[in-house]
C-alpha cells in the first residue's frame, strides 16, 4: 500500500509520500515514489505515484527517457508550455501503460495493474499547480476547494489535514500537518511505513527548496508522534463526562 499527500499553500507546494511495498506480511521493500526534474528559472515538476509497482515504474522511467531524448520536441516534462498539458499527457501515458499491461495479460491482467499520480510543479510565468491523474488517464485540479490531494491509504490521515489546513498557514506548518497525517496513518495501517520522502517547492524559485528522507530514527518525528499522542489523550480527557444517570447539562 501506499500513501502519498500533495499540498499547495500560497508559498507553494509541500509535498509527502511513504516507500513501503509489500506482497504480505513477509515481503516488505522499500521503493521510492516521489520523483522529480527541474530547469533552473524555467520549471520544476515533480511526480508521487501508487498504484501497481511494475506499471507506476514503467510510467516514471518512459518520462525519464524523454528527458533524454536528443529530440526535445515529444519531452512531457521539460517542453510542455503549460502544467494542464503536463497533467495530461502523463494521462495519456498512464493510460496507455495500463492498457499496455492488460493486453500482453489478458485475462490475468485485469484490475491487477493500475496507477494514480500526482502531478506538482511550476512553468515560470504561471502558478503552481497541483494534480491528480486517475488509472483512466483523465485528472483533476486542486483548487480552493479541495487544496490537497491524496493517494493511497487516504482515510486515516485526511481527517487531520481536513482539521489542520490553511491556505496562508507557512511552509513549516504545513510540513507538520502532514507529518501529523503520516503519523496517524502509520499507527492505523501497517503496510504504509517509514521512511518518508519530503519535498517542499517554494512559489517561483523553481528548484528544491527543502528535501528530506524521514527515517525510523528522525528525532523531529519522534518528538511529533509522540506530542500528538500526549496531545489527544489531553483534548479526550478535557472532553465533557459522559454519566449513565442524567442528562448532560451544559453551561
Amino acid at each position: 500500500m501506499t500513501y502519498c499527500v500533495g499540498m499547495i499553500v500560497e508559498k507553494g507546494l509541500v509535498l509527502m509520500s511513504d516507500t513501503r511495498t509489500n506482497s504480505g506480511v513477509d515481503n516488505i521493500s522499500v521503493f521510492r515514489k516521489m520523483f522529480h526534474w527541474q530547469v533552473p528559472g524555467d520549471r520544476i515538476i515533480t511526480v508521487m505515484t501508487a498504484g501497481n509497482l511494475a506499471t507506476t515504474q514503467a510510467v516514471v522511467s518512459q518520462l525519464e527517457e524523454r528527458t533524454k531524448e536528443p529530440d526535445q520536441r515529444d519531452n512531457v516534462l521539460l517542453q510542455s508550455p503549460t502544467m494542464f498539458q503536463v497533467a495530461s499527457e502523463i494521462g495519456k501515458l498512464v493510460r496507455e501503460t495500463i492498457a499496455d499491461r492488460q493486453r500482453t495479460n489478458g485475462e490475468r491482467g485485469k484490475g491487477r495493474f493500475t496507477a494514480s499520480i500526482i502531478v506538482a510543479g511550476q512553468i515560470a510565468g504561471m502558478e503552481p499547480r497541483l494534480f491528480m491523474v486517475y488509472p483512466e488517464g483523465n485528472f483533476i485540479e486542486a483548487s480552493a476547494d479541495t487544496p490537497f490531494f491524496q493517494i493511497g491509504e487516504t482515510k486515516y490521515g485526511r481527517p487531520i489535514i481536513l482539521r489542520g489546513y490553511d491556505r496562508s498557514m507557512s511552509m513549516e506548518d504545513a510540513v507538520k500537518l502532514l507529518t501529523v497525517s503520516f503519523d496517524s496513518t502509520l499507527k492505523a495501517n501497517l503496510s504504509v511505513g517509514l521512511p518518508l520522502d519530503l519535498m517542499v517547492i517554494e512559489r517561483d524559485q523553481f528548484e528544491v527548496t527543502h528535501q528530506r528522507r524521514i527515517a525510523h530514527d528522525d528525532p523531529y518525528f519522534q518528538a511529533i508522534s509522540t506530542s500528538w499522542s500526549d496531545a489527544l489523550r489531553t483534548a479526550f480527557h478535557s472532553l465533557p463526562d459522559y454519566s449513565f444517570f442524567g442528562d448532560y447539562e451544559g453551561d
